[in-house]
């Protein structure tokens, strides 16, 4: 797609990273075919990158409560919201694939209200989206809708978790001008092959 630098600040070589930290990356790239950008980025201050990815995997991979499905549709609301670019294309084609649905992704980055989407998950973006742009107005009635569409309170907890951990990492890559991979825009679109 382009040349241009995956981020604005300095990205390290594999070979130059903590072992353990290569080993995450060695393992992504084995699962997934390539290397995500966000890996390589992160990587250039190793510490950050340990604590992101560990929240990261606490909320994004748990089995219990929202689906995976779910978590994703969290994630590019609130990345479309933020204007991220990386996050949008990468999570979008996560939540392609999760849902096996081309056009959903496209949909919740631009306008979740208009998607087709249940009320109850449009319920669980309208609460991601206060709490991104609102946060300081958030109050009981927002967690009296979701318990009406059947959220529990730990429920609540993970929504606006992942809300806040991806506005932090909108930012991030807005800042950094993080490029999302190539192989990411067809993801969850055409067959593999």
């Amino acid at each position: 797609m382009t040349d241009k630098p995956i981020s604005r600040f300095p990205v390290p070589e594999l070979k130059d990273l903590p072992a353990d930290i290569r080993d995450r990356i060695l393992l992504v790239q084995e699962k997934s075919g390539f290397v995500p950008n966000v890996f390589l980025a992160l990587a250039h201050r190793p510490d950050e990158f340990r604590a992101f990815f560990a929240y990261h995997d606490a909320l994004m991979e748990k089995e219990e409560g929202l689906s995976k499905g779910e978590r994703e549709m969290i994630v590019v609301a609130t990345s479309g919201l933020n204007h991220c670019i990386y996050c949008v294309v990468a999570h979008g084609a996560i939540l392609r694939i999760r849902e096996k649905n081309p056009y959903l992704a496209d949909q919740i980055a631009t306008n979740y209200r208009e998607a087709d989407i249940t009320d109850r998950h449009k319920a669980m973006l309208d609460f991601a989206a206060k709490v991104s742009l609102e946060s300081h107005e958030v109050n009981d009635a927002d967690f009296d809708k979701l318990r009406k569409h059947g959220f529990s309170d730990e429920d609540i907890w993970d929504i606006a978790a992942i809300t806040a951990l991806f506005s932090l990492s909108n930012r991030m890559a807005n800042v950094t001008t993080m490029r999302p991979n190539d192989e990411f825009y067809l993801l969850g679109r055409v067959p593999k092959e």
